[in-house]
């Protein structure tokens, strides 16, 4: 899995989301491209915001269980996976918004770097270690990445 941290790898990303256009066709799923984009700006927003209330305890601990390994494993995601209810985007998104906020997370995420992530807290999954970190952001734009062709 290639590093989010890494200088090279988070321009290469930025420049397959530069060539994306408002009009752009999804090869699967539901999503236009705007609510791709919003959707993809939803794990920067758990971790940059307040916007996403952290699950209870119970709800954490079954995460770990059964979600953690897939999130943040190296196995790529199914098309049309299934996905957290905070995560799906229903309603119509600024396209020229949600691409200047996606690449604006990846520079944070990016000058932040691993030590800032190494064992930091996540959303719903407990401390990660920065690969775990590096994987769990970029698994999940390379897969919406390919969603649309780029």
């Amino acid at each position: 899995m290639k590093n989010i941290f890494d200088q090279d790898i988070s321009t290469q990303l930025i420049d397959r989301i530069n060539q994306l256009t408002p009009v752009t066709e999804k090869l699967w799923g539901k999503m236009t491209v705007a609510q791709m984009l919003a959707h993809c700006n939803v794990p920067y927003a758990m971790i940059y915001t307040n916007n996403y209330s952290k699950p209870n305890w119970f709800k954490k601990f079954l995460l770990k269980l059964f979600v953690k390994r897939a999130v943040v494993g190296e196995k790529p995601y199914p098309r049309n996976g299934r996905t957290s209810p905070e995560f799906i985007i229903k309603a119509q998104r600024d396209y020229t918004l949600e691409k200047k906020l996606l690449i604006e997370n990846i520079k944070k995420t990016q000058a932040l770097g691993e030590a800032h992530f190494d064992h930091k807290e996540s959303h719903s999954f407990g401390k990660l270690t920065t690969k775990e970190w590096s994987t769990l952001f970029y698994k999940h734009l390379d897969h919406h990445l390919k969603q649309f062709g780029v």
